[in-house]
């Protein structure tokens, strides 16, 4: 018996029994989809991540309060705050715009380029005629903000210094922003109010996009002293953005800023600082580590499917051969090798994973056009092949024992089977 009369005789046991056959099928369809998926959205996940983490730049410093006794006084390779610090905690003092200004000293901070203080104020009221929108984030800034956090204007122009020594109370808005106060007017020049005080529209910023369930788009930046003057009032700031002057550079920054606000905090030895300093490019490599593990994470636990897949084309297979005996039988006593009836039920197990690992494939493909829990899935070509692979296996695996059972019937036994 050649292999082509082995298909034809697996594809009419299959066919004798559709429904069954579906069924099998079905669970090799939902462990290949589910792989796919799974793995394509871990990939998404951790694209936009890094997208957003890079939209800051390399050369990025954020540094903000921290008020905990083990805090961390910095990123990786920098003096006094190069990880986990288990000394005594010192007296906890907020960032104020006294330490912005001291980061722009050259002559301290050689390899530093732009200082930027931001106050935010959390989400806001703004309101434009009838319509209005809560924004989520309203930041309080210097214009060095813009190219540090790489906030590109589409429309309108940034403030300027002269805004800021002026505390003019002029606004640049996000595209979301920008969408639910105008619509499809051009919000440049036109007035907004804000918790009840006036801004005047200057800019609308390009979209960002959104990261997750949050939207980078729902911002609106305005100068520093006019945010602190009509809505949060002169205190502490939430955080300082620096640009170094470099990607090279950064590491180097961050030493000359850690050293200048130790100074300025009084914190000395082994204490404890009371602010953190987040590098963006630390940042990338420790995401990318974690997605990375999440990834793999999810396509493990996809992988049950198809282990449960597997399992049920053993028990159907057995099944088969159990209905079949008689066959079987008259089929070996007219002269059918054992080779034939071994061929036969292993074709048939592996066309039942094979036919559910290609629907598999096509339906994860259909999946990966629309947005999951908030994510574009991205589709991992290896996590295709290796899913199908994986598919075809487990029809050679599992179908192998009741293919080599119905290969070791006797003829007189089977022939006798009721």
């Amino acid at each position: 018996m050649n292999r082509l009369e082995i298909v034809r005789f697996a594809l009419r046991g299959l066919l004798a029994n559709k429904m069954r056959s579906a069924l099998t099928t079905l669970g090799i369809l939902i462990g290949v989809a589910a792989v796919i998926l799974l793995v394509a959205v871990g990939e998404g996940s951790s694209q936009s991540i890094q997208q957003n983490i890079q939209r800051l730049g390399a050369n990025t410093l954020t540094i903000s309060p921290s008020f905990t006794g083990g805090g961390s006084g910095g990123g990786r390779g920098a003096p006094g705050g190069g990880g986990q610090n288990t000394g005594p905690r010192t007296q906890a003092r907020q960032l104020t715009l006294a330490d912005a200004e001291a980061l722009t000293d050259k002559a301290a901070a050689p390899s530093v380029a732009t200082v930027s203080p931001v106050v935010t104020a959390g989400s806001a009221t703004a309101t434009y005629e009838a319509a209005s929108h809560t924004v989520s984030q309203l930041v309080g800034t210097y214009p060095s903000y813009f190219e540090a956090m790489n906030k590109q204007v589409e429309r309108g122009t940034y403030f300027f210094n002269d805004d800021v020594l002026a505390a003019r109370k002029v606004m640049v808005l996000g595209t979301t922003v920008a969408e639910e106060l105008f619509g499809d007017l051009d919000p440049v020049g036109r007035q907004v109010s804000v918790s009840g005080v006036p801004f005047t529209v200057v800019g609308v910023l390009k979209e960002s996009g959104s990261s997750g369930m949050q939207d980078a788009d729902d911002v609106a930046i305005a100068p520093l002293p006019a945010v602190q003057q009509s809505l949060t009032g002169f205190g502490s700031l939430g955080s300082i953005v620096v640009r170094a002057t470099g990607a090279s550079a950064t590491e180097t920054a961050q030493a000359e800023v850690t050293a200048l606000l130790n100074q300025r905090h009084g914190i000395t030895g082994t204490a404890a600082a009371d602010y953190r300093i987040l590098n963006q490019a630390t940042l990338q490599e420790t995401v990318s580590a974690a997605t990375g593990t999440f990834t793999v994470l999810l396509g493990a636990v996809a992988a049950i499917s198809l282990l449960v897949g597997g399992i049920g084309i053993t028990n159907i297979m057995l099944v088969t051969v159990t209905e079949r005996t008689r066959e079987i039988g008259i089929r070996k006593a007219i002269g059918a090798p054992r080779g034939a009836i071994l061929g036969q039920f292993l074709m048939e197990a592996t066309l039942l994973s094979l036919v559910g690992g290609l629907s598999g494939v096509l339906v994860a493909f259909a999946g990966t056009r629309f947005t999951i829990a908030g994510i574009e899935p991205v589709l991992v070509p290896s996590s295709v092949v290796l899913a199908l692979g994986v598919s075809v296996g487990i029809g050679l695996f599992f179908g192998s024992y009741p293919a080599n059972r119905a290969a070791k019937l006797r003829p007189i036994q089977a022939l006798r089977h009721e």
